[in-house]
Protein backbone atom coordinates (compact mmCIF):
# COMPACT_ATOMS: atom_id res chain seq x y z
CA UNK A 1 0.00 0.00 0.00
CA UNK A 2 1.05 3.60 -0.54
CA UNK A 3 2.78 5.57 2.17
CA UNK A 4 0.80 8.38 3.80
CA UNK A 5 1.92 11.83 4.81
CA UNK A 6 1.76 13.47 8.23
CA UNK A 7 -0.98 15.78 6.93
CA UNK A 8 -3.09 12.78 5.90
CA UNK A 9 -2.64 11.21 9.32
CA UNK A 10 -3.68 14.44 11.05
CA UNK A 11 -6.71 14.77 8.79
CA UNK A 12 -7.69 11.17 9.58
CA UNK A 13 -7.33 11.85 13.30
CA UNK A 14 -9.63 14.86 13.00
CA UNK A 15 -12.19 12.86 11.02
CA UNK A 16 -12.06 10.10 13.63
CA UNK A 17 -12.71 12.58 16.44
CA UNK A 18 -15.67 13.97 14.48
CA UNK A 19 -17.16 10.52 14.00
CA UNK A 20 -16.70 9.71 17.68
CA UNK A 21 -18.57 12.88 18.60
CA UNK A 22 -21.41 12.02 16.22
CA UNK A 23 -21.80 8.50 17.61
CA UNK A 24 -21.77 9.68 21.22
CA UNK A 25 -24.38 12.32 20.40
CA UNK A 26 -26.57 9.78 18.62
CA UNK A 27 -26.45 6.87 21.08
CA UNK A 28 -25.48 8.40 24.46
CA UNK A 29 -23.61 5.21 25.33
CA UNK A 30 -19.91 4.34 25.79
CA UNK A 31 -17.84 4.03 22.62
CA UNK A 32 -14.81 1.87 21.81
CA UNK A 33 -12.54 3.39 19.16
CA UNK A 34 -10.12 0.78 17.82
CA UNK A 35 -6.98 1.60 15.81
CA UNK A 36 -3.60 -0.07 15.37
CA UNK A 37 -0.26 1.13 16.72
CA UNK A 38 1.78 1.03 13.50
CA UNK A 39 5.09 2.86 13.17
CA UNK A 40 6.17 4.44 9.89
CA UNK A 41 4.35 5.88 6.88
CA UNK A 42 2.71 2.62 5.74
CA UNK A 43 -0.44 2.21 7.82
CA UNK A 44 -2.28 -0.44 5.83
CA UNK A 45 -1.28 -3.67 4.13
CA UNK A 46 -2.71 -7.19 4.17
CA UNK A 47 -0.84 -8.18 7.34
CA UNK A 48 -1.96 -5.07 9.23
CA UNK A 49 -5.55 -5.53 8.04
CA UNK A 50 -5.49 -9.14 9.17
CA UNK A 51 -4.12 -8.12 12.57
CA UNK A 52 -6.90 -5.56 12.96
CA UNK A 53 -9.54 -8.07 11.90
CA UNK A 54 -8.12 -10.58 14.37
CA UNK A 55 -8.29 -7.95 17.11
CA UNK A 56 -11.86 -6.99 16.29
CA UNK A 57 -12.83 -10.67 16.35
CA UNK A 58 -11.27 -11.02 19.79
CA UNK A 59 -13.03 -7.87 20.97
CA UNK A 60 -16.49 -8.99 19.82
CA UNK A 61 -16.04 -12.48 21.26
CA UNK A 62 -15.11 -10.96 24.63
CA UNK A 63 -18.12 -8.64 24.48
CA UNK A 64 -20.34 -11.67 23.86
CA UNK A 65 -18.79 -13.50 26.79
CA UNK A 66 -19.39 -10.48 29.04
CA UNK A 67 -22.95 -9.98 27.78
CA UNK A 68 -22.22 -6.45 26.55
CA UNK A 69 -24.51 -5.46 23.68
CA UNK A 70 -22.98 -3.58 20.70
CA UNK A 71 -25.49 -1.00 19.50
CA UNK A 72 -23.32 0.06 16.57
CA UNK A 73 -20.44 -1.63 14.76
CA UNK A 74 -18.44 -0.05 11.95
CA UNK A 75 -14.99 -0.89 10.61
CA UNK A 76 -12.97 0.85 7.92
CA UNK A 77 -9.74 -0.12 6.18
CA UNK A 78 -8.24 3.21 5.12
CA UNK A 79 -4.80 4.13 3.74
CA UNK A 80 -4.25 6.03 6.99
CA UNK A 81 -4.99 2.89 9.00
CA UNK A 82 -7.74 0.57 10.19
CA UNK A 83 -10.52 2.07 12.31
CA UNK A 84 -13.25 0.37 14.32
CA UNK A 85 -16.17 1.94 16.18
CA UNK A 86 -18.29 -0.01 18.66
CA UNK A 87 -21.06 1.61 20.71
CA UNK A 88 -21.65 -0.62 23.74
CA UNK A 89 -24.53 -0.82 26.20
CA UNK A 90 -22.48 -1.39 29.36
CA UNK A 91 -20.65 0.67 32.02
CA UNK A 92 -17.65 2.45 30.49
CA UNK A 93 -15.37 1.33 33.33
CA UNK A 94 -16.26 -2.33 32.74
CA UNK A 95 -15.62 -1.94 29.01
CA UNK A 96 -12.24 -0.34 29.73
CA UNK A 97 -11.24 -3.24 31.97
CA UNK A 98 -12.13 -5.63 29.13
CA UNK A 99 -10.14 -3.72 26.51
CA UNK A 100 -7.07 -3.31 28.73
CA UNK A 101 -7.08 -7.05 29.39
CA UNK A 102 -7.20 -7.62 25.63
CA UNK A 103 -4.24 -5.28 25.06
CA UNK A 104 -2.19 -6.85 27.85
CA UNK A 105 -2.80 -10.59 27.68
CA UNK A 106 -0.81 -11.32 24.50
CA UNK A 107 2.15 -9.77 22.68
CA UNK A 108 -0.02 -8.92 19.67
CA UNK A 109 -2.17 -6.80 22.00
CA UNK A 110 0.59 -4.19 22.04
CA UNK A 111 -0.51 -3.28 18.51
CA UNK A 112 -4.14 -2.76 19.59
CA UNK A 113 -5.16 0.77 20.57
CA UNK A 114 -8.60 0.43 22.16
CA UNK A 115 -9.79 3.79 23.45
CA UNK A 116 -12.97 3.86 25.57
CA UNK A 117 -15.02 7.06 25.66
CA UNK A 118 -17.80 7.73 28.15
CA UNK A 119 -21.21 8.97 26.91
CA UNK A 120 -20.01 12.52 27.65
CA UNK A 121 -16.86 12.07 25.56
CA UNK A 122 -14.32 11.55 28.35
CA UNK A 123 -11.51 9.22 27.35
CA UNK A 124 -10.82 6.72 30.13
CA UNK A 125 -7.16 6.32 31.05
CA UNK A 126 -5.42 3.01 31.45
CA UNK A 127 -4.76 1.93 35.04
CA UNK A 128 -1.30 0.78 33.91
CA UNK A 129 0.93 2.41 31.27
CA UNK A 130 1.47 0.76 27.90
CA UNK A 131 4.74 -1.04 27.41
CA UNK A 132 7.21 -0.47 24.60
CA UNK A 133 7.01 -2.92 21.73
CA UNK A 134 10.79 -3.42 21.79
CA UNK A 135 12.15 -3.15 25.32
CA UNK A 136 9.10 -3.46 27.56
CA UNK A 137 9.63 -0.09 29.20
CA UNK A 138 6.93 2.60 29.36
CA UNK A 139 5.93 3.26 25.75
CA UNK A 140 5.56 7.04 26.11
CA UNK A 141 9.13 7.39 27.42
CA UNK A 142 10.60 5.43 24.51
CA UNK A 143 8.43 7.33 22.04
CA UNK A 144 9.46 10.76 23.28
CA UNK A 145 13.14 9.89 23.34
CA UNK A 146 12.92 8.02 20.01
CA UNK A 147 14.75 5.17 21.66
CA UNK A 148 14.06 2.80 18.76
CA UNK A 149 14.27 3.37 15.02
CA UNK A 150 11.24 3.09 12.75
CA UNK A 151 12.86 0.12 11.00
CA UNK A 152 13.24 -1.69 14.32
CA UNK A 153 9.62 -1.02 15.26
CA UNK A 154 8.39 -2.17 11.83
CA UNK A 155 10.37 -5.41 12.09
CA UNK A 156 8.92 -6.10 15.53
CA UNK A 157 5.40 -5.31 14.26
CA UNK A 158 5.77 -7.66 11.29
CA UNK A 159 7.00 -10.43 13.59
CA UNK A 160 3.98 -10.06 15.87
CA UNK A 161 1.55 -10.13 12.95
CA UNK A 162 3.13 -13.35 11.70
CA UNK A 163 2.25 -15.04 14.99
CA UNK A 164 -1.48 -15.08 14.18
CA UNK A 165 -2.53 -18.72 13.91
CA UNK A 166 -4.72 -19.39 10.89
CA UNK A 167 -7.20 -21.64 12.67
CA UNK A 168 -7.72 -19.15 15.47
CA UNK A 169 -8.14 -16.31 12.99
CA UNK A 170 -10.77 -18.13 10.92
CA UNK A 171 -12.59 -19.29 14.04
CA UNK A 172 -12.73 -15.78 15.46
CA UNK A 173 -14.23 -14.45 12.24
CA UNK A 174 -16.95 -17.11 12.44
CA UNK A 175 -17.79 -15.94 15.97
CA UNK A 176 -17.70 -12.36 14.78
CA UNK A 177 -20.09 -13.21 11.93
CA UNK A 178 -22.59 -14.57 14.46
CA UNK A 179 -22.25 -11.40 16.53
CA UNK A 180 -22.86 -9.24 13.46
CA UNK A 181 -25.90 -11.33 12.55
CA UNK A 182 -27.64 -11.21 15.93
CA UNK A 183 -26.84 -7.51 16.37
CA UNK A 184 -28.16 -6.67 12.90
CA UNK A 185 -31.33 -4.68 13.70
CA UNK A 186 -34.22 -4.67 12.98
CA UNK A 187 -34.70 -8.15 11.52
CA UNK A 188 -38.21 -9.45 10.78
CA UNK A 189 -39.30 -11.97 13.40
CA UNK A 190 -35.74 -12.64 14.59
CA UNK A 191 -33.85 -11.94 17.79
CA UNK A 192 -31.96 -8.65 17.59
CA UNK A 193 -31.07 -5.64 19.73
CA UNK A 194 -34.67 -4.42 19.77
CA UNK A 195 -36.57 -7.54 20.76
CA UNK A 196 -36.78 -11.35 20.71
CA UNK A 197 -38.80 -11.40 17.49
CA UNK A 198 -41.29 -14.27 17.33
CA UNK A 199 -39.42 -16.24 20.01
CA UNK A 200 -40.41 -16.78 23.62
CA UNK A 201 -37.50 -18.94 24.75
CA UNK A 202 -34.51 -16.78 23.77
CA UNK A 203 -33.16 -13.25 23.60
CA UNK A 204 -29.92 -11.59 22.50
CA UNK A 205 -28.13 -12.72 25.66
CA UNK A 206 -29.03 -16.35 24.90
CA UNK A 207 -27.27 -15.87 21.57
CA UNK A 208 -24.26 -14.28 23.24
CA UNK A 209 -23.85 -17.31 25.53
CA UNK A 210 -24.09 -19.61 22.54
CA UNK A 211 -21.56 -17.60 20.51
CA UNK A 212 -19.09 -17.66 23.40
CA UNK A 213 -19.52 -21.44 23.72
CA UNK A 214 -18.89 -22.09 20.02
CA UNK A 215 -15.48 -20.43 19.74
CA UNK A 216 -13.50 -23.63 20.26
CA UNK A 217 -15.67 -25.42 17.70
CA UNK A 218 -15.05 -22.95 14.90
CA UNK A 219 -11.31 -22.88 15.60
CA UNK A 220 -11.40 -26.67 15.65
CA UNK A 221 -13.17 -26.81 12.28
CA UNK A 222 -10.49 -24.64 10.69
CA UNK A 223 -7.80 -26.84 12.24
CA UNK A 224 -9.56 -29.98 10.99
CA UNK A 225 -9.45 -28.41 7.54
CA UNK A 226 -5.73 -27.76 7.86
CA UNK A 227 -5.06 -31.28 9.13
CA UNK A 228 -7.17 -32.97 6.43
CA UNK A 229 -6.03 -30.90 3.45
CA UNK A 230 -4.42 -34.03 1.98
CA UNK A 231 -7.52 -36.20 2.44
CA UNK A 232 -10.62 -36.51 0.23
CA UNK A 233 -13.26 -33.89 0.91
CA UNK A 234 -15.83 -36.36 2.25
CA UNK A 235 -13.39 -37.70 4.83
CA UNK A 236 -12.83 -34.17 6.08
CA UNK A 237 -16.59 -33.68 6.36
CA UNK A 238 -16.97 -36.73 8.59
CA UNK A 239 -14.49 -35.22 11.04
CA UNK A 240 -16.31 -31.89 10.88
CA UNK A 241 -19.62 -33.63 11.52
CA UNK A 242 -18.27 -35.33 14.64
CA UNK A 243 -17.07 -31.96 15.89
CA UNK A 244 -20.46 -30.48 15.04
CA UNK A 245 -22.28 -32.99 17.23
CA UNK A 246 -20.09 -31.97 20.17
CA UNK A 247 -20.71 -28.30 19.35
CA UNK A 248 -24.48 -28.77 19.48
CA UNK A 249 -24.12 -30.20 22.98
CA UNK A 250 -21.99 -27.20 24.00
CA UNK A 251 -24.62 -24.85 22.54
CA UNK A 252 -27.48 -26.51 24.40
CA UNK A 253 -25.48 -26.51 27.63
CA UNK A 254 -24.81 -22.78 27.27
CA UNK A 255 -28.40 -21.87 26.39
CA UNK A 256 -30.29 -24.20 28.70
CA UNK A 257 -31.52 -26.39 25.86
CA UNK A 258 -32.43 -23.61 23.41
CA UNK A 259 -31.51 -24.04 19.73
CA UNK A 260 -29.85 -20.77 18.79
CA UNK A 261 -27.25 -21.86 16.22
CA UNK A 262 -27.80 -25.41 15.02
CA UNK A 263 -27.94 -24.28 11.39
CA UNK A 264 -24.94 -21.99 11.81
CA UNK A 265 -22.94 -24.82 13.35
CA UNK A 266 -23.40 -26.74 10.11
CA UNK A 267 -22.95 -23.82 7.71
CA UNK A 268 -20.07 -21.95 9.32
CA UNK A 269 -18.40 -25.20 10.37
CA UNK A 270 -18.27 -26.23 6.72
CA UNK A 271 -16.89 -22.88 5.62
CA UNK A 272 -14.28 -22.80 8.41
CA UNK A 273 -13.19 -26.28 7.39
CA UNK A 274 -12.99 -25.19 3.76
CA UNK A 275 -10.83 -22.20 4.68
CA UNK A 276 -8.49 -24.47 6.61
CA UNK A 277 -8.25 -27.03 3.81
CA UNK A 278 -7.57 -24.51 1.07
CA UNK A 279 -5.81 -21.65 2.83
CA UNK A 280 -7.77 -19.19 0.69
CA UNK A 281 -10.35 -16.52 1.49
CA UNK A 282 -12.08 -16.43 -1.91
CA UNK A 283 -15.85 -16.97 -1.39
CA UNK A 284 -16.44 -18.89 -4.62
CA UNK A 285 -13.59 -21.29 -3.91
CA UNK A 286 -14.61 -21.82 -0.29
CA UNK A 287 -18.23 -22.52 -1.21
CA UNK A 288 -17.16 -24.96 -3.93
CA UNK A 289 -15.05 -26.86 -1.41
CA UNK A 290 -17.95 -26.98 1.03
CA UNK A 291 -20.11 -28.44 -1.74
CA UNK A 292 -17.49 -31.11 -2.43
CA UNK A 293 -17.45 -32.12 1.23
CA UNK A 294 -21.23 -32.66 1.42
CA UNK A 295 -21.80 -34.06 -2.08
CA UNK A 296 -24.73 -36.50 -1.99
CA UNK A 297 -25.92 -35.53 1.49
CA UNK A 298 -29.46 -34.63 0.40
CA UNK A 299 -30.16 -37.99 -1.21
CA UNK A 300 -28.41 -39.85 1.57
CA UNK A 301 -30.28 -38.20 4.45
CA UNK A 302 -33.65 -37.23 2.98
CA UNK A 303 -34.54 -39.30 -0.09
CA UNK A 304 -34.67 -42.66 1.67
CA UNK A 305 -36.88 -41.57 4.57
CA UNK A 306 -40.33 -43.17 4.57
CA UNK A 307 -41.52 -42.04 8.00
CA UNK A 308 -40.35 -38.43 8.44
CA UNK A 309 -39.65 -37.31 12.00
CA UNK A 310 -38.17 -33.84 11.38
CA UNK A 311 -39.49 -30.70 9.68
CA UNK A 312 -36.72 -30.98 7.07
CA UNK A 313 -37.70 -34.54 6.18
CA UNK A 314 -41.39 -33.65 6.00
CA UNK A 315 -40.81 -30.67 3.71
CA UNK A 316 -38.58 -32.71 1.42
CA UNK A 317 -41.14 -35.51 1.03
CA UNK A 318 -44.06 -33.10 0.66
CA UNK A 319 -42.58 -30.32 -1.47
CA UNK A 320 -39.11 -31.50 -2.54
CA UNK A 321 -37.49 -28.75 -0.45
CA UNK A 322 -33.88 -29.65 0.30
CA UNK A 323 -33.23 -26.93 2.91
CA UNK A 324 -29.73 -26.20 4.15
CA UNK A 325 -28.43 -29.56 2.87
CA UNK A 326 -29.35 -28.65 -0.69
CA UNK A 327 -27.99 -25.13 -0.24
CA UNK A 328 -24.64 -26.51 0.94
CA UNK A 329 -24.54 -29.22 -1.72
CA UNK A 330 -24.92 -26.55 -4.41
CA UNK A 331 -22.16 -24.41 -2.92
CA UNK A 332 -24.44 -21.93 -1.10
CA UNK A 333 -25.88 -20.22 -4.20
CA UNK A 334 -28.16 -17.96 -2.15
CA UNK A 335 -25.14 -16.67 -0.28
CA UNK A 336 -22.94 -16.26 -3.36
CA UNK A 337 -25.51 -14.86 -5.76
CA UNK A 338 -27.87 -12.93 -3.51
CA UNK A 339 -26.86 -12.22 0.09
CA UNK A 340 -23.15 -11.56 -0.27
CA UNK A 341 -23.46 -9.24 -3.32
CA UNK A 342 -26.21 -7.30 -1.52
CA UNK A 343 -24.05 -6.95 1.59
CA UNK A 344 -20.99 -5.83 -0.36
CA UNK A 345 -22.94 -3.37 -2.52
CA UNK A 346 -24.44 -1.80 0.59
CA UNK A 347 -21.01 -1.41 2.16
CA UNK A 348 -19.72 0.14 -1.06
CA UNK A 349 -22.54 2.69 -0.76
CA UNK A 350 -21.33 3.55 2.73
CA UNK A 351 -24.34 2.06 4.53
CA UNK A 352 -22.40 0.14 7.19
CA UNK A 353 -22.52 -3.46 8.38
CA UNK A 354 -25.94 -3.19 10.02
CA UNK A 355 -27.99 -1.57 7.25
CA UNK A 356 -26.27 -3.57 4.51
CA UNK A 357 -26.92 -6.75 6.48
CA UNK A 358 -30.61 -5.95 6.94
CA UNK A 359 -31.04 -5.59 3.17
CA UNK A 360 -29.02 -8.75 2.51
CA UNK A 361 -31.28 -10.67 4.90
CA UNK A 362 -34.44 -9.55 3.10
CA UNK A 363 -32.90 -10.54 -0.23
CA UNK A 364 -32.06 -13.97 1.16
CA UNK A 365 -35.60 -14.49 2.49
CA UNK A 366 -36.97 -13.43 -0.90
CA UNK A 367 -34.85 -15.97 -2.79
CA UNK A 368 -34.43 -18.97 -0.47
CA UNK A 369 -36.76 -21.73 0.72
CA UNK A 370 -36.45 -21.00 4.43
CA UNK A 371 -37.63 -24.15 6.21
CA UNK A 372 -38.06 -22.30 9.50
CA UNK A 373 -40.40 -19.84 7.83
CA UNK A 374 -42.35 -22.61 6.10
CA UNK A 375 -42.63 -24.63 9.32
CA UNK A 376 -44.21 -21.67 11.13
CA UNK A 377 -46.40 -20.22 8.38
CA UNK A 378 -46.80 -22.86 5.71
CA UNK A 379 -45.55 -23.07 2.14
CA UNK A 380 -48.24 -20.80 0.66
CA UNK A 381 -47.54 -17.93 3.08
CA UNK A 382 -43.79 -18.31 2.61
CA UNK A 383 -44.18 -17.97 -1.16
CA UNK A 384 -46.46 -14.95 -0.73
CA UNK A 385 -43.86 -13.29 1.49
CA UNK A 386 -41.20 -13.93 -1.14
CA UNK A 387 -43.23 -12.18 -3.82
CA UNK A 388 -43.89 -9.23 -1.50
CA UNK A 389 -40.23 -8.88 -0.55
CA UNK A 390 -39.07 -9.11 -4.15
CA UNK A 391 -41.45 -6.29 -5.04
CA UNK A 392 -40.28 -4.24 -2.06
CA UNK A 393 -36.60 -4.67 -2.88
CA UNK A 394 -37.15 -3.58 -6.47
CA UNK A 395 -38.50 -0.26 -5.19
CA UNK A 396 -36.31 0.04 -2.09
CA UNK A 397 -33.17 -2.14 -2.36
CA UNK A 398 -31.90 -0.92 1.01
CA UNK A 399 -35.06 -0.36 3.08
CA UNK A 400 -35.39 2.36 5.69
CA UNK A 401 -35.58 1.73 9.42
CA UNK A 402 -39.30 2.40 9.29
CA UNK A 403 -39.85 -0.21 6.57
CA UNK A 404 -37.79 -2.78 8.44
CA UNK A 405 -39.62 -2.10 11.69
CA UNK A 406 -43.00 -2.59 9.99
CA UNK A 407 -41.81 -5.92 8.59
CA UNK A 408 -40.63 -6.96 12.04
CA UNK A 409 -44.03 -6.16 13.53
CA UNK A 410 -45.82 -8.07 10.75
CA UNK A 411 -43.64 -11.17 11.20
CA UNK A 412 -44.07 -11.13 14.98
CA UNK A 413 -47.84 -10.78 14.62
CA UNK A 414 -47.90 -13.89 12.43
CA UNK A 415 -45.35 -15.71 14.64
CA UNK A 416 -42.90 -16.04 11.73
CA UNK A 417 -39.14 -16.43 12.08
CA UNK A 418 -36.80 -16.86 9.08
CA UNK A 419 -34.07 -18.57 11.10
CA UNK A 420 -32.60 -20.37 8.09
CA UNK A 421 -32.09 -17.06 6.32
CA UNK A 422 -30.36 -15.67 9.41
CA UNK A 423 -27.83 -18.52 9.23
CA UNK A 424 -27.12 -17.63 5.61
CA UNK A 425 -26.70 -13.97 6.57
CA UNK A 426 -24.06 -15.07 9.09
CA UNK A 427 -22.32 -16.93 6.26
CA UNK A 428 -22.40 -13.72 4.19
CA UNK A 429 -20.79 -11.76 7.02
CA UNK A 430 -18.15 -14.47 7.46
CA UNK A 431 -17.19 -14.55 3.78
CA UNK A 432 -17.22 -10.76 3.51
CA UNK A 433 -14.94 -10.42 6.54
CA UNK A 434 -12.52 -12.99 5.13
CA UNK A 435 -12.54 -11.57 1.62
CA UNK A 436 -11.78 -7.98 2.62
CA UNK A 437 -8.36 -9.09 3.87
Amino acid sequence: MAEVTLLQILDAREARASKQKQLLSRYHKPLISFTMNIAGPTKLNSAIAKGFSFGSGLLLSRLARAGFVPFYIDEQFLPTGCEGYYVIDAPAESIKALTVALEEEMPLGRLFDLDVLTPTGEKLERPIPRRCLICGETATVCSRSRAHSVDTLQEATAALLLQIREAEYVGLLAQKALMLEVCCTPKPGLVDRNNAGSHRDMDIFTFFRSIAALGDYFRGCAQIGIDTAHLPAKEAFQKLRTAGIRAEKAMFAATGGVNTHKGAIFTLGLLCGSAGRLGTYDPETLCAEAAAMVAGITKQELAGVSAPTTIGQQLYLRHGITGIRGEAEQGFPTVRNTGLPMLKQGLARGLGLNDSGCAALLAIIARSEDTNLIARGGRELQQKIQVQLQSLLQKEPYPTLETLSRLDEAFIQKNLSPGGSADLLAACYFLQQLEQI
